[in-house]
């Protein structure tokens, strides 16, 4: 089989043209994809003002988990029955995390420097939430192991299994 040289630069052009053309018109015929639009963040109070919506859910999320815990357990409900009013104030739950931010940033200052990460929020090499909590969210209630060692085995634990007949 033989090419035509001189046939064959303007073909691949002209393919490439109309290649190109096609692809343009049919992303053009397309709906624009709707971008998500983050709720305005209000009412921060211990928080830098400058974070945005994402950043303080990604430090809202780490604090839940730090306690083992999910939003509605600092935030009330709407008053729409849908969803969270994360502005209010109402529960004291919430009133008690500023406050326990704050002890955290003093302890942070005094004793690590007061580093922070690029959010302007403590970093994980100092006291955080997790550091006490471990998950549990009203430390009365914790079980706590005993001084100067580990918790003993559960009553009934560390017995070998009984003998199979």
């Amino acid at each position: 089989m033989h090419f035509n040289k001189k046939l064959l630069i303007p073909v691949v052009l002209i393919s490439g043209a109309i290649t190109l053309a096609s692809m343009t018109m049919i992303s053009q015929q397309q709906p624009p994809q709707q971008q998500r639009v983050d709720p305005p963040v209000t009412n921060l109070k211990v928080l830098p003002k400058k974070l945005t919506f994402r950043q303080v859910d990604h430090i809202m999320d780490n604090w839940s988990a730090a306690l083992g815990v999910r939003c509605n357990f600092c935030h009330e409900a709407n008053t729409t029955g849908r969803g969270l009013n994360f502005a209010s104030d109402a529960k004291p739950e919430k009133k008690m995390a500023r406050e326990m931010y704050k002890m955290t940033a003093k302890l942070n200052n005094k004793y690590f420097k007061g580093e922070k990460d690029s959010l302007g929020v403590a970093k994980m090499a100092s006291v955080n939430c997790y550091t006490c909590h471990h998950g549990v969210a009203h430390l009365e209630t914790a079980t706590w192991p005993k001084r100067g060692g580990m918790m003993p085995p559960p009553a009934g634990g560390m017995q070998p299994p009984p003998a199979q007949h």
